[in-house]
């Protein structure tokens, strides 16, 4: 599978979403065009797969199984704080994207390495795992809940949200990366819609006790994406 890599600067979600969306529609219209006259299984299409880094300005998302009562603050405060809303068609419930997460948007077609969306997300969850070992953090899976973790005892603290879309096997969205992510953005929802008393959310920066270079982050997590899923890059 070839890969284009992308990374865009301080787009609004609307400028991400669009660009995400071009790149999905377009991945879609060179498979079709592919299948129409060749099979997976003899050949191996060339088309592109993208892989998108960016910081979002202030954003909260609902994905298609939010609910709005995860949303506590009102439109007068969000708009005090520079927050957009977005309704948008990843699984999962609202969270949060803004400056100092790394955002990664995964377009690629899963049929060109496996039919199975539960591995497809584990994957995601273990590019992450990798990537905080790397700063020597233990991040973990939990069952119930999607994403990567840090657990302290009986204390659990979400670093990273993930939430997919796939149409005709081709993925869209991805995941968010608590890097220096001002955690006080949280506040304004119940992210993830998980209540648990037990469980808050942390970024890298302060289970570290300091900031992290962000293209460093950038250059560490393209790397580990390509080898857990197996490609290579033609940029």
């Amino acid at each position: 599978m070839n890969v284009q890599f992308h990374k865009i600067i301080n787009p609004t979600y609307q400028e991400a979403w669009d660009f995400q969306s071009l790149l999905h529609n377009d991945v879609k219209a060179l498979k079709k065009a592919f299948l129409k006259e060749n099979d997976y299984s003899k050949n191996t299409p060339n088309f592109l797969n993208h892989l998108v880094f960016c910081e979002h300005s202030h954003v909260l998302t609902l994905g298609k199984s939010a609910s709005i009562s995860n949303l506590i603050a009102d439109k007068e405060q969000l708009k005090s704080e520079d927050i957009e809303l977005y309704n948008i068609n990843r699984g999962g419930d609202i969270t949060y994207h803004g400056p100092g997460q790394l955002t990664g948007y995964l377009i690629f077609d899963l049929e060109l390495l496996y039919r199975d969306v539960h591995k497809y997300v584990r994957n995601i969850e273990e590019c992450i795992i990798q990537f905080l070992a790397l700063y020597n953090i233990n991040g973990i899976r939990l069952k119930k809940y999607t994403g990567v973790w840090i657990k302290d005892e009986n204390d659990y603290r979400k670093i990273c949200a993930i939430g997919v879309h796939l149409s005709k096997w081709v993925s869209m969205h991805g995941f968010g990366l608590n890097i220096n992510t001002e955690l006080k953005y949280f506040n304004n929802i119940i992210p993830c819609g998980i209540e648990d008393k037990n469980k808050s959310v942390t970024s890298l920066s302060k289970e570290i006790g300091r900031p992290i270079d962000m293209n460093t982050v950038y250059d560490q997590m393209k790397e580990i994406i390509s080898e857990v899923f197996g490609f290579q890059y033609i940029n």
